[in-house]
C-alpha cells in the first residue's frame, strides 16, 4: 500500500514539474557558454538621477544641503558604551579553547601524560586538573578555535586521543 501511494505522489510530482513555464535560455555557438537574458526584470532608472539623491517617495534632494544625522553616540549610549568597558574590566574569566591530552580516573597516568607533554612540546605548559573523580591534563589556552585547531594538530601526533574542548580563560 505505501508503496502505490509513494509512487502516485511520485507521479504528481513529475507532472507539476512539466507544467511549469519553460524559462528562456540560450547557448551560443562559441564555447557553449550559458547566457540569459534578464535585462525585462531590471528596474528602470532615469539616468539624470543618481541613488544618492533619491529620497524613499521617489522625489530627489539637493545633495548640498547638510542633514542631521540621527543615530549618532548621544550621552546614553555613551553611558551604556561605559557601562559595558567597566564589566569587561571587571571579568576575570573569558570564553576560550584548551587542547585535553588526558581524561582518566588514575593520578599516575594523568602526571605521566603532564611529564610527556613537557618533554614533546616544551614550549607549551601542561596542567593538571582534578574534578572528582577524574583527573584532566590540558595543554595551551586559545582565544578562538582557529588558532587552537593550528596547535591541536601537532599535539594529535604525539597523543592520540587529544581532544579540543572549551575552557575559560583567565585574564591575568
Amino acid at each position: 500500500m505505501n508503496r502505490f501511494l509513494l509512487f502516485g505522489v511520485l507521479v504528481l510530482i513529475v507532472v507539476f514539474e512539466g507544467c511549469k513555464p519553460a524559462q528562456k535560455t540560450t547557448t551560443s555557438t562559441q564555447g557553449g557558454k550559458y547566457h540569459e537574458d534578464l535585462s525585462g526584470l531590471r528596474p528602470k532608472i532615469d539616468e539624470t538621477e543618481t541613488i544618492d539623491t533619491l529620497k524613499q517617495d521617489g522625489t530627489t534632494r539637493d545633495p548640498k544641503v547638510y542633514v542631521e544625522p540621527k543615530f549618532t553616540v548621544n550621552a546614553q549610549v555613551d553611558a551604556v558604551l561605559d557601562s559595558i568597558d567597566r564589566l569587561n574590566l571587571s571579568r576575570r574569566v573569558v570564553d576560550g579553547f584548551t587542547i585535553q591530552i588526558y581524561y582518566g580516573t588514575r593520578r599516575e597516568d594523568a602526571l605521566n601524560a603532564k611529564k610527556e607533554a613537557t618533554i614533546r612540546i616544551p614550549e607549551m605548559e601542561a596542567e593538571v586538573q582534578y574534578l572528582q573523580p577524574n583527573f584532566r591534563v590540558k595543554v595551551g589556552k586559545y582565544f578562538n578555535r582557529l588558532q587552537a585547531q593550528k596547535d591541536y594538530e601537532k599535539i594529535r601526533q604525539s597523543f592520540p586521543n587529544a581532544i579540543l574542548i572549551p575552557d575559560k580563560i583567565s585574564l591575568n
